[in-house]
């Protein structure tokens, strides 16, 4: 079994703004972790009857960041779960990880966590910066979950 140092959750500052951003990059930077360098086929294989897979679980993140820090509008969400064929291991994550950097680039922005999100939709109404970060830290965190126990059946690899 491979097995990973395990990472501490963050020492933050006291901030609510510092806590949520500190949690929500902690989480990222855990799940794209337990992506990086998995087996093909292992990282696209089903590992419940579901269809849950690695690699669709961090491209389906990638568009939840897209949808709610960039204003992309996602018409199919159950497809965002799958990883298109031709992308590898090293695709999904470099992709995930260009997308969180984009976010936070729009983040960075925002000081008042009571605020809409400043994404360009319109005609749709953008929840508040303190309600996105919530609601990413949840979504993160349960599918960050999901990639501990389907890595370990991929490869054995367990551990942050």
């Amino acid at each position: 079994m491979n097995r990973r140092r395990d990472t501490p959750p963050p020492r933050t500052g006291s901030s609510e703004t510092e806590v949520l951003r500190g949690f929500l990059d902690y989480l990222r930077a855990s799940i794209a972790a337990k992506v990086d360098g998995a087996p093909e086929p292992g990282a696209r294989t089903a590992a419940v009857p579901s269809g849950t897979n690695l690699l669709g679980l961090l491209n389906h993140l990638t568009c939840v960041e897209r949808s709610l820090f960039l204003g992309h509008d996602i018409t199919d969400w159950r497809g965002t779960f799958r990883a298109a064929p031709s992308d590898s291991v090293a695709d999904v994550v470099a992709r995930y990880r260009e997308t969180v950097k984009r976010a936070n680039e729009v983040l960075d922005g925002c000081a008042d966590l009571a605020a809409p999100v400043p994404r360009p939709r319109p005609g749709k109404p953008a929840p508040s910066i303190r309600w996105a970060l919530t609601h990413m830290i949840e979504e993160t965190g349960r599918h960050a979950g999901h990639a501990d126990i389907i890595r370990e059946l991929a490869d054995g690899t367990t551990g942050r």
